[in-house]
């Protein structure tokens, strides 16, 4: 199955927070830090720059590190819970560079309220196209990022926090040649 672009650039900007967390030093400590998390994805809207908005969306970040993992319809009932909590009223808009899509909230809508609401329509689509399998951890032994998998045939296996597919590999390459010496 494929998304609509919306859902897929909402989906990546909702693992890469997740993501945030499982870094050794947490790029969200700071507000300048959420400044140049907003600015990667792209994210625009009304900010208050403020210590609260900041801690808002970290907890936002844990909500969504507890969706990606749950069950279905433990998924379902967090997802429409974000989306009651916002008042939810899905509308097309078209800004920037960016072509026909939904927003759920005004761009005047607290930070974590419109990062929130973005990444429940996005996992209302996973939720509802089956789909929750594209969902899932870093197949890396020492990583705790998430993946999301768009790929045709299901195969990404590693997540995008770094290097952690080609240090699996190189890994493997090294045990092989150790058996093999």
């Amino acid at each position: 199955m494929s998304f609509t672009y919306d859902t897929e650039v909402a989906l990546a900007s909702a693992a890469a927070l997740i993501n945030t967390a499982k870094h050794d030093v947490d790029p969200l400590d700071t507000l300048e830090g959420l400044d140049r998390f907003l600015e990667e994805q792209r994210f625009t809207g009304s900010r208050t720059h403020t210590a609260a908005e900041l801690e808002s969306v970290r907890t936002l970040r844990g909500e969504l590190d507890v969706i990606w993992f749950a069950e279905e319809d433990d998924a379902v009932a967090l997802v429409n819970a974000i989306l009651r909590r916002a008042n939810a009223l899905p509308q097309l808009v078209r800004h920037d560079e960016w072509d026909w899509h939904l927003h759920a909230t005004a761009p005047e809508a607290p930070l974590e309220e419109r990062m929130a609401t973005e990444a429940a329509m996005a996992l209302a689509d996973v939720i509802r196209g089956h789909e929750l399998d594209r969902l899932r951890s870093c197949a890396a032994e020492d990583c705790g990022g998430v993946v999301l998998d768009l790929s045709r045939n299901r195969s990404k296996r590693f997540c995008d926090t770094g290097n952690c597919a080609n240090r699996t590999h190189v890994k493997a390459y090294r045990a092989r040649k150790a058996r093999s010496a």
